[in-house]
């Protein structure tokens, strides 16, 4: 009998056993999360999601204190605070990596992607994993990609309807040699300019326009300064969720699984956000007076034929492997696609 109650009985000791020493592995943390976007941007919802998930996993230990709207500095910025240890986590754009991990600039290739099925196929798949790989030894860990959306292209001049009505346009560009090679082979003269500089440059006219996805475009206000906004969904952007090595590493596996997990939940509430709010933008913007366009498919395929030789010069400029990789990846992803 004795034999029996404790062959029960062991069982639940180890489990009580098991409760504090799990708690042990989670201490109090607050988690400084500075991005670019606007509160009202899905960036930010994705941050309120991840906190609200990461504190209800560790019963409240683990704390995320948001810090939109630039508050902490520049992307440039963010990413030495992360190296360094002084800002836990960020959420800027992959193109912001591509100057400590080239390949990163891959994905800013253009037209790559048709749709959100692509991205999200190439992104999560062995192509995206092979790249977040890449990170740790630049003083920082990823936990995953988020949904930016595709980059569209504003204007004061006119609708951009075909390859043709790029020429001439000077236009703010994303200061990266992908952005300024694919609009200089659509005879557009690109502008490289940091972010918080451009609503002035649009108001003043310095640039005819810009190239954003809708979401910003709305954020920023934009329609105030600009009168056409057209669909060349030319790029598909990520965002990144960054977490700092050096925080990392002092984390317990426990709370590496857990800020993981409260990622993977994130991850999906943010992408839905993100396009639901990105639909919603284009009726916004058209209701605030901007006149909006749509590019035939068969245009698409033109335009990205004129880039192609583009990113085939660009591509020979990155490690052959990541290259065959992307490559086979996109032939998988639009080969699987069937939306």
């Amino acid at each position: 009998m004795k034999t029996l109650l404790h062959a029960a009985l062991a069982p639940l000791l180890a489990l009580a056993c098991a409760g504090p020493a799990a708690a042990q592995d989670i201490q109090e943390r607050t988690i400084k999360f500075g991005h670019l976007n606007n509160a009202d941007h899905p960036v930010s919802f994705g941050v309120k999601r991840f906190a609200e998930a990461l504190a209800k996993k560790s019963g409240g230990k683990l704390k995320v204190q948001e810090f939109p709207a630039s508050t902490l500095g520049n992307e440039m910025q963010q990413q030495s605070a992360l190296q360094g240890g002084v800002q836990e986590m960020s959420a800027p754009a992959t193109t912001s990596l591509a100057g400590i991990v080239k390949d990163f600039g891959l994905i800013d290739f253009p037209f790559a992607v048709a749709n959100f099925g692509q991205a999200d196929a190439l992104l999560d798949g062995p192509f995206g994993r092979a790249l977040l790989a890449k990170l740790p030894e630049k003083g920082l860990v990823a936990l995953g990609y988020w949904d930016l959306g595709f980059r569209n292209v504003t204007n004061s001049k006119r609708p951009i309807t075909r390859a043709e009505d790029l020429d001439g346009l000077k236009l703010r560009v994303i200061p990266n040699p992908v952005f300024l090679d694919t609009f200089k082979a659509f005879k557009a003269n690109p502008v490289p300019m940091p972010f918080a500089e451009l609503y002035g440059a649009l108001e003043a006219r310095a640039v005819d326009g810009q190239e954003n996805p809708f979401s910003v475009i709305l954020s920023n206000k934009f329609y105030e300064v600009q009168k056409y906004v057209s669909a060349t969904n030319h790029v598909y952007a990520a965002n990144i969720l960054l977490v700092s090595k050096r925080f990392w590493d002092r984390l317990s596996p426990t709370e590496q699984r857990l800020m993981q997990e409260a990622a993977d939940e994130s991850r999906l509430y943010q992408r839905q956000v993100s396009r639901a709010s990105a639909q919603k933008a284009v009726g916004e913007l058209q209701a605030r007076g901007m006149q909006f366009n749509e590019i035939s498919a068969a245009e698409r395929a033109r335009m990205q034929q004129i880039a192609k030789p583009v990113t085939e010069r660009l591509a020979a400029g990155y490690d052959p492997a990541m290259v065959k990789l992307y490559n086979d990846e996109l032939a998988r992803v639009r080969k699987q696609d069937t939306h």
